[in-house]
């Protein structure tokens, strides 16, 4: 009998038992409970004694990324916003976004009413492309994001020396990057803020949350105003049943609070960040070469990168695949041979049907602004190339034994093999 795509009914290579994500430990559960015994619920809750999960999960954080500070948020949307606030960035004032990313990168930048300048990529990391990035900088420039794509760094050396020699902030979204290092130094550090989330499929979760990492001070506090609604901590602690929020009404913010829940929860996730770091990367190494002998490219990354994190991995197509099949079949015929979600890549922002901001009545500020953010206007070859030949797998099926790598790079030689036969 001849081999059949399980897409079409045939024997699937994997069993599709792959570890579940979120994973909650004891402590997760212990923490969980401690907050709901405390009766504060969220750091603009009554003092109880001690500090809020929130301040001790932003002190440990910042104590794993090697940053002076850390402000806990409520989102990564809400970090990226105020990580451009706080570097002054306001209306109508552009900043540079890559091309390929989750829609965020951009609408972060409309709101607050700025305007996102999409730029190319590097071709083969998916990442901002410093070349690009020269050419896109204006006298209206006043900020530079960068993120650190799927299990990619960024180039941090040409992309920090770009940014200085323009006298420009360098925001690092680090959102797909929890435990990456570059130069043996965490990312989010090298530029005048790093961002990340916490959202339920993240290396690091709590369902919802965020944070930003600074070592600038003025920064820092300028981030606890805008995620409080103007206020910031008491210097010291309050008394019982006090607020430990106090309106030093420096600047005014908006609510992006971390709830306690969150935070409590983050504290136990990180304990175990490292130790699942270190099982993805060994076996995405595995796979990786298994993957390359098969014609495959797995991402590649920054040269400096001294450690990566596996958000997705991303792996790009043969050309003739992808010019015969498409990106988005090939990859539906893997999901079914693996019992896994198997996703193209972000479509490139001028093309992605996320990024809409005449959908929006609050970004109709003027012709000079609505032509100035128009996604058509801009030419990102590289980026829809990226996007086109490339698929994500999620990063929990790196957390499975390596007999499972074995299968996976067997399900892409099968795909590979029959993807052209269209039995049903």
């Amino acid at each position: 009998m001849l081999e059949k795509l399980a897409i079409y009914g045939g024997a699937m290579v994997h069993d599709g038992n792959w570890p579940n994500w979120p994973q909650s430990t004891d402590s997760t559960e212990h923490n969980v409970k401690c907050v709901l015994g405390s009766h504060r619920w969220s750091v603009s809750g009554q003092y109880r004694g001690q500090p809020s999960w929130e301040e001790r999960f932003g002190q440990k954080f910042a104590i794993y990324t090697g940053a002076g500070y850390c402000v806990p948020s409520s989102t990564g949307t809400a970090s990226l916003s105020m990580a451009l606030e706080a570097c002054e960035v306001g209306a109508y004032d552009e900043v540079i976004v890559p091309g390929v990313s989750w829609v965020t990168s951009a609408s972060a930048v409309l709101g607050i009413n700025a305007i996102p300048v999409l730029t190319d990529v590097d071709s083969k990391t998916g990442c901002l492309d410093p070349v690009a990035v020269e050419r896109a900088i204006t006298s209206r420039t006043r900020a530079i994001t960068v993120v650190h794509l799927g299990s990619a760094v960024a180039n941090l050396d040409r992309l920090v020396a770009i940014a200085r020699a323009h006298s420009i902030p360098l925001i690092e979204d680090c959102a797909q990057a929890h435990g990456a290092r570059y130069a043996d130094r965490h990312v989010g550090c090298f530029g005048a803020a790093g961002t990340f989330s916490m959202q339920h499929s993240k290396l690091l979760t709590s369902g919802e949350g965020g944070a930003v990492i600074t070592d600038d001070p003025d920064i820092a506090r300028r981030l606890e105003h805008l995620r409080a609604d103007g206020r910031t901590l008491s210097a010291q602690p309050p008394g019982m049943d006090e607020m430990a929020l106090v309106e030093s009404a420096e600047l005014m913010g908006n609510n992006h609070c971390l709830s306690e829940f969150h935070a409590a929860i983050l504290m136990a996730q990180l304990e175990v960040l490292d130790e699942q770091k270190a099982r993805r990367c060994r076996n995405a190494a595995m796979l990786d070469s298994l993957l390359v002998s098969l014609g495959f490219l797995p991402q590649a990354t920054a040269p400096r990168t001294t450690e990566r994190a596996y958000y997705t991995y991303v792996v790009r197509l043969p050309q003739s695949i992808v010019e015969t099949q498409g990106a988005e079949r090939f990859a539906a015929a893997l999901s079914a041979e693996i019992g896994l979600p198997c996703k193209t890549m972000y479509s490139a922002l001028n093309q992605n049907l996320l990024y809409q901001p005449f959908s929006r009545n609050r970004f109709a500020l003027g012709k000079a602004f609505t032509d100035a953010v128009d996604p058509s206007r801009f030419q990102l070859p590289k980026a829809q190339e990226f996007s086109n030949s490339c698929i994500a797998l999620p990063h929990r099926m790196l957390l499975s034994d390596t007999s499972s790598m074995q299968h996976v790079a067997a399900a892409f030689e099968k795909v590979a093999k029959l993807i052209d036969d269209r039995r049903t």
